[in-house]
């Protein structure tokens, strides 16, 4: 499909527009900003919306730019939209107390389960509660980029925490994000379902749609986005994702 034709993009967050839980570089900001005034930009992340504010809004200067823009955090249970001058929140599928219990509780059994060494070092909460989605952060939530990068860069710590936590508590969704997470969400939402409720919510159909993100690969959380039919494309980096958009534009 070529640009030309599509009517929205959809991108992940990060290791596809920044660093993990990185501020947009200055460059990405002034890119998509030109996006977003030819096409509609969506962005789809495990982040709560603060986060999705301190990395991705705090770096624009062209707020009519965010008419175009739809922000979809905690995997895409949520739906954010630009109207009268604020954001507002179009649907958040939110879990119940006894839900969170569970995947808490799940969690706690699986590290037993494999004898589930924790870091010596810890930055912030090992486990966050999203609302929409429960998020396990290896090194806690906080932790830098220099230690993040070399935790588990070939994902085989969290794949076996993955592996078990299916097998205590298959009714959810378990994916693993960005470089240390494990996102808990509910069952079938995923990247798949955020671009299904986005096209709905628009009213586009596949053929108007790409979606661009680093994990693309069997396991990986942008993974599921191949099955909705939409055009997919595989980026490195945030680095090659802004070459990609200056390519189109």
């Amino acid at each position: 499909m070529s640009f030309s034709s599509a009517k929205l993009v959809m991108f992940d967050l990060d290791s596809t527009l920044a660093e993990s839980k990185a501020m947009l570089k200055p460059s990405m900001v002034d890119t998509l900003q030109k996006l977003l005034s030819v096409k509609k930009v969506a962005i789809v992340s495990g982040g709560n919306f603060p986060q999705f504010e301190k990395q991705i809004l705090s770096g624009f200067t062209d707020y009519e730019a965010f008419k175009n823009l739809y922000l979809m955090p905690t995997s895409g249970t949520r739906l954010y939209v630009y109207e009268h001058n604020a954001w507002t929140m179009v649907y958040a599928k939110n879990f119940s107390v006894e839900e969170k219990k569970k995947i808490t509780d799940a969690f706690k059994q699986a590290f037993s389960n494999i004898n589930y060494t924790m870091p010596e070092e810890m930055y912030g909460e090992l486990l966050e509660d999203r609302g929409t989605q429960v998020s396990f952060s290896g090194l806690g939530q906080d932790a830098p980029l220099s230690a993040k990068s070399h935790w588990d860069a070939d994902h085989k710590k969290r794949e076996q925490i993955v592996e078990e936590l299916r097998k205590i508590i298959p009714e959810f969704n378990i994916q693993i994000g960005g470089t240390t997470s494990i996102d808990v969400t509910a069952f079938g939402a995923n990247k798949a379902s955020a671009i299904d409720g986005l096209q709905e919510y628009l009213k586009l159909t596949d053929e108007e749609v790409i979606f661009v993100g680093d994990a693309l690969f069997p396991g990986g959380n942008d993974y599921p986005a191949i099955s909705t039919g939409v055009e997919c494309i595989k980026v490195e980096n945030p680095v090659d994702t802004e070459r990609l958009i200056k390519s189109w534009l």
